[in-house]
């Protein structure tokens, strides 16, 4: 081979590199906080696999305080932000600054989702975004403290709270002052309205409004469901509880300071990674029931990933959506933080399972989950979950009486609702 043709061999792998690298381009995307370190996992996979990068910002702590964010990029019709993380409540608040990528996504791809998840993000024909991951609020036990008190995993609130006390006050005896019986969430935020339609769902008292619109918040088995859960506040909670998030409820119960503890399926991923003192000592099933003959009804709550309306990089955006919510990152997210995959194929791969292996006792309590009135209320549902969550505050800190508070929110509520 001549000098001539290895320097025009040099030269055309110079050209073709350059061109590479001149196609190569960068998307930026919003993550959660709590899963910020599997996002960026992502985007260096994205890298590895195209050449282009993901600029991962991490959002707010509490995703209450993104909405306004998020309200103020859109309403500029900034491009400054391409891929959204969205809760399902915000797809009907937000649809229409989402791209509709149903003709960019492949059936196959589609069809992979459990439908009714891949459903709530299809709204009026249009799919503005596909889901991560799924979640449900599950209960977190100490399996350990249940098995050296002789009980069992308890299926309604009342057992819970009965084992919450015996084994709150013998752990303290035995030395352990800040143990606690149940942590949980009862901060006014979006993580309230979660927590409160579970307790008053699965006592038969409904989920705040009907599909059809109906205001039923104000009955019996709701009032009864929220006094049972004040009652728990300064006996089996602590009074902090009041002021308690998904991560400060959780950082109580990893510190080996609480016997059961309510929160989403990333826990698990918490509590038993990097040799913390809970590992092998958890176990997880299903929300208890409020009364007999209901079910568990832990709150549904997908997260999705969407394409900015005013993206600049449309194409390459809906190219990482389409990445990142596709079975290599969900089965990532999945071994790694312990999300339950919204792709059903992931539920019998033998990886995951020997990682999670809850993860078949979980499909129960996405069968019985209770949705928050985010479908009827549209973009209504923000000052709707406000108004409930704000109430309920009100009721278990004692500012207002329960049947009382009922009756006036659901007054706020007809009002609400049709704002829509």
């Amino acid at each position: 081979m001549s000098l001539r043709t290895l320097a025009l061999g040099a030269s055309m792998l110079l050209a073709l590199a350059a061109a590479g690298s001149a196609q190569a381009d960068t998307v930026s995307v919003f993550c959660g906080a709590t899963d910020y370190d599997l996002c960026v996992k992502a985007a260096d996979a994205w890298k590895a696999k195209t050449g282009n990068e993901a600029k991962i910002n991490k959002m707010p702590a509490t995703l209450d305080d993104a909405i306004p964010l998020y309200q103020q990029l859109l309403a500029a019709k900034s491009p400054d932000v391409d891929v959204l993380f969205l809760d399902v409540i915000w797809l009907g608040m937000f649809k229409n600054n989402l791209l509709d990528i149903k003709d960019k996504v492949p059936q196959a791809e589609k069809d992979a989702h459990f439908a009714s998840t891949l459903g709530a993000g299809d709204i009026g024909g249009e799919l503005i975004a596909l889901p991560a991951y799924m979640d449900v609020g599950l209960m977190f036990y100490r399996k350990d403290l249940l098995e050296k008190y002789g009980m069992q995993p308890p299926k309604t609130w009342d057992e819970l709270a009965a084992q919450a006390k015996e084994i709150q006050e013998k752990e303290r005896a035995a030395g352990n002052k800040d143990m606690w019986g149940y942590t949980w969430q009862a901060k006014s935020y979006e993580g309230l309205t979660c927590d409160a339609i579970e307790l008053i769902a699965s006592n038969g008292g409904g989920t705040i409004i009907a599909d059809d619109g109906k205001v039923t918040i104000d009955n019996p088995d709701a009032a009864q469901a929220i006094e049972r859960a004040k009652g728990w506040i300064g006996t089996i909670s602590p009074e902090g509880v009041l002021n308690y998030d998904e991560e400060a409820s959780r950082a109580v119960f990893e510190a080996g300071n609480s016997a059961f503890h309510r929160n989403w399926p990333y826990v698990w991923g918490t509590s038993q990674g990097g040799g913390g003192p809970l590992v092998g000592k958890v176990g997880m099933m299903p929300l208890p029931v409020g009364k007999e003959g209901q079910k568990s009804s832990g709150c549904l709550g997908p997260m999705y990933f969407g394409v900015n309306k005013y993206s600049a990089k449309p194409e390459l955006a809906t190219e990482f959506v389409r990445f990142i919510t596709g079975p290599d990152m969900q089965k990532m997210r999945a071994v790694e933080g312990a999300y339950n995959p919204s792709i059903s194929a992931l539920y019998s791969d033998e990886e995951v399972l020997k990682k999670l292996p809850f993860l078949k006792d979980t499909e129960p309590a996405f069968a019985d989950s209770a949705t928050r009135p985010s479908g009827y209320t549209g973009t209504s549902y923000n000052r709707v979950s406000q108004a409930f969550y704000r109430a309920v505050h009100d009721m278990l800190t004692g500012d207002e009486e329960v049947e009382a508070g009922l009756k006036k929110l659901a007054g706020r509520l007809e009002k609400l609702k049709e704002s829509r």
